[in-house]
């Protein structure tokens, strides 16, 4: 027998079991705590929407609120502040925005809970520190203001999610996106780049 034969490749490994298991809760809590709510969504109507015994959930999760801060861990994929020129953040971060809350229906239910439950709560302000706030330090004029900075432009931000997805308020829900970003981008640079009022 020839030792320098070539050995056979091992076929690929299947997808483990558990891994499709986990995207599989994870999906049916997105959809269920989107629908329904942190408070009305439970354990039993994920499991059965997963297809899955309820115990599994409790076995990989822990308990609802391990679960919702698996289901909604989120990378908002803020745009590079040092790849668009300072006066442009403004509207790249509006824009940004308005195309992940069109396409992310986990932001709808972070937003949803976050404004009725603690674990939702906390779940955005760590959004906010993580990832928010470091992109107003490299943009706004004093890095000392970027909390207030970040701050206010989270209220412009959350405002247009909360009347336009959640509300459905039907003047905001109604308005294209290029025109809400046309009426807000000029504010949230602003929040980012104007002198400090000195109040």
């Amino acid at each position: 027998m020839n030792d320098s034969t070539p050995a056979t490749p091992a076929p690929a490994a299947p997808a483990r079991r558990s891994d499709t298991t986990r995207r599989a809760i994870l999906e049916a809590a997105r959809e269920r705590f989107a629908a329904d709510g942190y408070e009305r969504a439970t354990i039993r109507a994920i499991a059965q929407q997963a297809k899955i015994d309820p115990s599994m959930v409790m076995r990989y999760y822990g308990n609802k609120e391990g679960l919702f801060a698996a289901a909604v861990a989120i990378d908002l994929k803020l745009p590079d502040p040092s790849s668009l020129p300072r006066d442009e953040a403004g509207r790249a971060l509006v824009t940004h925005f308005l195309h992940q809350w069109e396409e992310n229906e986990v932001l709808t239910a972070l937003l949803r809970v976050g404004v009725t439950n603690d674990a939702g709560a906390e779940r955005m302000r760590g959004i906010f520190n993580d990832q928010l706030l470091p992109l107003a330090r490299r943009v706004c004029p004093d890095s000392e203001q970027a909390p207030a900075r970040a701050a206010l432009v989270s209220s412009q931000l959350l405002g247009l999610a909360l009347t336009r997805y959640v509300l459905r308020f039907p003047p905001a829900a109604h308005l294209h996106p290029e025109e809400i970003t046309a009426w807000l981008a000029p504010t949230v640079q602003h929040y980012l780049t104007a002198p400090h009022p000195g109040v």
